[in-house]
């Protein structure tokens, strides 16, 4: 139930995802009837959400408020921050603004949906402002790991409210275009009431590495290897694809481009000229085989071990085009993500075994976050000298940190506020406080439908992949109270039949009384004789195994005939 107490002269500030967690990043910023949306992200789903392929939030608050819903504007290009809009959309219409390179992809992503046509769409630079009756959104030009980023800030009756997206301080980008620290300075002079800012590496007391120190490593890597590259990194990563090409081609390699988020990126960056080579810089797979080892370099997905991506089905030796040859040099250019560990191990031992050498991430200097270190962190803070701050984009841990790294900044600890997703804080030009939440929850998707798995769907997943499955079918007549056939078990994953024949008829006996003796109660029916099933032979199993299976009675009712 949503309980909000924000009154009339208060801006309102909540996230409807993003906060306490890396992902699902959709922040709100409301005065009175005017709502400016900032972002639409997915997150990706957790180890035990088997079947799932993302998450997003629940977008039931913005479709009670659709109509005070004036924008949504995009930061920037990134899965955690545009991977919602085509299941927003579905549930509210609103106007979409983001910069060229984020509008490429998310005309994309409508296109996939059939929501291209039906969806108005604002392409926003730096320079742009957005003018409603009474608020204004301009926005300022940050860096991160994919070109045109942009910090945004909302001007209220009460102040401005800035939220920086995902950015760090480069101030040597491979774009060419640093962050316009004189844009953010100017608004901290003016005044900002509250600053939302990325939390993403709150824990590390560094300055991010800039990309330009990546690409001259990388530009070394290209000088000393002598046979084929196989450079993988995150198709998002378009600074480090940027890096990746521009090297290949400076020493005569020809690129070959595998797999379909990779495709869609370097497309992309060339339309909007990122990627400034000519198309004779490219090969097709065909051409692979009649080009020289030293002449070639293949771009491809699959850093972090997945499954289906183009660098783990080389490995594998599943690829239709492509398989590891002695001299091949594999470039992994990331750093593995905690739950990808081991996929990403499974991958690099594959590929030594097949002969290729690899080279990997920090410790060879072929990897930088796009995110900023504490360093920076308090840097956007003594620029922006805001009056309130809300650390956001990061788990409980990161957002504690931030708040310390403002502390050390000047801003009293009462005026720093760790939100959670629904809850909201009511900011006046002097005074903020929790006004109450709404329900923020996650909505699974698996493939493209929404709300198409719940959290008891996920549940009996886990339990089937943890604990197997028991089925119990028998056909009974209720109204003569009698069993007619059965009741069998069988078993799935919990027990080999074969060897387990002792357990299966015990429990088979025990279902045959458990049936007879709730048809003899008064109000028996199918329900209850299913409900006393399961909780008879899931405590039969668990005294026997100590494991709990998913029972799964199927009974055939047979009332008229005997």
């Amino acid at each position: 139930m949503n309980k909000l107490n924000v009154k009339n002269n208060e801006t309102a500030i909540y996230g409807v995802g993003g906060l306490g967690e890396i992902g699902k990043n959709t922040y709100g910023v409301q005065f009175q009837d005017e709502i400016v949306l900032i972002d639409a992200g997915i997150k990706f789903p957790e180890e035990g959400q088997l079947g799932i392929d993302y998450v997003i939030p629940d977008y039931q608050f913005l479709v009670e408020n659709q109509s005070k819903i004036k924008a949504l504007v995009i930061t920037h290009g990134h899965e955690d921050h545009i991977g919602g809009i085509p299941f927003i959309l579905q549930s509210i219409n609103v106007p979409v603004y983001a910069g060229p390179l984020a509008l490429a992809m998310i005309k994309g992503k409508l296109e996939e949906h059939g929501m291209l046509k039906s969806t108005e769409l604002h392409e926003i630079n730096d320079k742009s402002v957005l003018k409603f009756k009474k608020t204004s959104v301009s926005f300022f030009r940050t860096t991160h790991s994919i070109p045109d980023t942009l910090g945004v800030a909302v001007h209220t009756p009460d102040g401005v409210i800035v939220e920086t997206g995902d950015y760090k301080f480069d101030l040597t980008p491979v774009t060419n275009t640093p962050p316009d620290l004189q844009a953010m300075a100017k608004l901290g002079e003016e005044g900002v009431l509250c600053l939302m800012a990325d939390s993403t590496n709150a824990e590390k007391p560094v300055w991010t590495k800039s990309e330009r120190y990546v690409s001259d490593s990388v530009r070394k890597i290209f000088l000393r290897v002598h046979g084929r590259i196989i450079f993988a990194t995150f198709a998002s990563n378009l600074s480090r694809v940027m890096t990746a090409i521009d090297a290949a081609y400076k020493n005569g390699r020809k690129i070959a481009v595998f797999g379909r988020s990779m495709e869609s990126a370097v497309v992309n960056g060339r339309a909007l000229g990122y990627i400034k080579v000519p198309d004779s810089a490219f090969a097709d797979a065909s051409e692979l085989k009649s080009l020289p080892a030293d002449k070639v370099m293949i771009l491809c997905t699959g850093s972090q071990g997945e499954q289906m991506a183009a660098l783990s089905r080389i490995a594998n030796g599943t690829h239709r085009q492509i398989s590891i040859e002695p001299g091949d040099t594999v470039v992994l250019s990331s750093n593995p993500i905690p739950g990808n560990v081991l996929s990403v191990n499974r991958v690099l031992n594959e590929l030594e075994e097949a002969g290729a050498h690899v080279i990997k991430g920090y410790e060879n200097k072929i990897h930088t976050s796009g995110h900023g270190g504490q360093e920076e962190e308090k840097l956007m803070i003594r620029l922006m000298k805001p009056k309130f701050f809300v650390p956001v984009h990061g788990e409980y841990r990161m957002q504690k940190i931030h708040i310390g790294l403002a502390e050390q900044c000047g801003i009293p600890a009462d005026h720093c506020f760790i939100l959670k997703n629904g809850e909201v804080l009511a900011l006046t030009k002097d005074t903020a406080r929790l006004a109450g939440s709404f329900v923020a929850g996650d909505v699974f998707i698996d493939g493209n439908g929404v709300d198409s798995v719940n959290k008891n769907v996920i549940k009996d997943r886990q339990l089937l992949s943890e604990e197997g499955l028991v089925v119990v079918v028998a056909t009974i007549n209720l109204k003569d109270k009698e069993i007619q056939s059965g009741p069998d078990l069988l078993s799935r994953g919990f027990v080999y039949m074969r060897e387990s024949g002792e357990l299966l008829d015990q429990g088979r006996k025990l279902v045959f009384k458990t049936i007879r003796r709730t048809m003899d109660t008064q109000n028996a029916d199918e329900k209850s004789i299913k409900k006393a099933i399961v909780n008879e032979l899931s405590n039969f199993l668990f005294e026997k195994t100590e494991r709990r299976p998913l029972i799964l009675p199927m009974l055939i009712m047979n009332d008229n005939n005997k």
